[in-house]
């Protein structure tokens, strides 16, 4: 699976332009963790890009990344017509004001210490926007909108909220400093499934009232559908098929692709089981394997598939993958 390559990059109003991004990690006896080999993805203003993959494929450490959490190994993140990778500590504190991130663990993301109100006060302060009561009034505002009342969060700790309403929280507080992007690192995966579908219907209207970009990362495919305009699938560090939510979900061209696909789980106790399923386990990212690194995993592999590394290739219609043998044979357009 999973290749280089740059043909699915797009013209336009671009919030985000990422190219050849690297991230690896050193570990114990001289071993580097290859956690995000070269993957280039664009993000355009308005838009909501959906990354997907199973646990260890390296798609919240691009998040990361994007923030300089860590800094990444090489390549470029431009945001807004400046490439964040070359700025200054003190010049990428201030980018970051306008790329905000909500995190995983909605509880611990949060000062234990602090009312929750403080919390989302806190950025105001530290960057001084507006008097004090002008603070206030925005905090209330916001809160409001995210369905918190400000007087309870004003006396109460994290650890009197539920999961779904600290998770409200944190999205309050990314509000805070009026961002233009916000990376989503599985925000939904600790809740429950009703609660789930409160905070994806509370991003969609918090987009649409405050004009935000959305990086939204998670590893249920039925999630990432729901929100997601454009959609990027990652495994172990690389992409392997980009396109639009309805085109990947309706012809999926990678047999990777396929596979997530087939594990969403259907309320049919007569469905068949057993499609979707791969043999081995994942590659280790200390040694991922030549050529294609899904290759070993993959029912349609050959020896070219172990010999060279797929390039993402256009299947029509914005549609790309990297995939010697894709499940459909590519289109021919005129232009993508």
């Amino acid at each position: 699976m999973a290749g280089t390559g740059k043909a699915h990059l797009r013209d336009g109003d671009r919030v985000l332009s990422i190219e050849d991004l690297v991230v690896e990690f050193k570990v114990g006896h001289g071993n580097t963790v290859k956690a995000v080999s070269g993957i280039s993805f664009d993000v355009l203003r308005g838009e909501t890009l959906g990354i997907v993959g199973e646990s260890g494929c390296g798609k919240s450490t691009t998040g990361r990344a994007i923030m300089q959490i860590p800094k990444p190994t090489s390549g470029s993140i431009v945001f807004e017509g400046r490439d964040l990778t070359t700025l200054s500590h003190k010049d990428v504190r201030e980018a970051r004001t306008k790329v905000q991130m909500i995190f995983q663990d909605p509880v611990s993301s949060l000062n234990p210490r602090r009312s929750v109100r403080d919390s989302v006060l806190e950025p105001l302060v530290i960057w001084k926007r507006g008097t004090a009561e002008e603070q206030s009034a925005l905090v209330d505002e916001i809160l409001e909108s995210v369905g918190i009342d400000p007087k309870r969060a004003a006396e109460s700790r994290p650890h009197q909220f539920s999961g779904g309403q600290c998770q409200r929280i944190s999205v309050a507080r990314a509000l805070a400093l009026d961002p233009t992007l916000i990376i989503c690192d599985e925000p939904v995966s600790a809740l429950d499934v009703s609660v789930q579908a409160q905070v994806l219907n509370l991003l969609e209207d918090l987009k649409e009232k405050y004009g935000l970009t959305l990086v939204f990362i998670a590893h249920d495919l039925a999630v990432v559908k729901n929100i997601s305009d454009r959609v990027a699938v990652m495994y172990l560090g690389k992409l392997c098929e980009v396109a639009s939510s309805d085109d990947l979900y309706a012809r999926p061209a990678h047999p990777y692709t396929n596979v997530l696909l087939d594990s969403i789980p259907e309320p049919d106790p007569n469905a068949d089981h057993t499609v979707g399923r791969i043999i081995g386990e994942p590659p280790s990212p200390v040694a991922p394997p030549a050529g294609c690194r899904f290759h070993p995993r993959c029912p349609n592999a050959d020896d070219l598939c172990a010999r060279e590394e797929p390039q993402l290739r256009s299947m029509g219609a914005g549609h790309f993958v990297a995939c010697h043998h894709p499940v459909e044979t590519p289109v021919a357009l005129s232009a993508d």
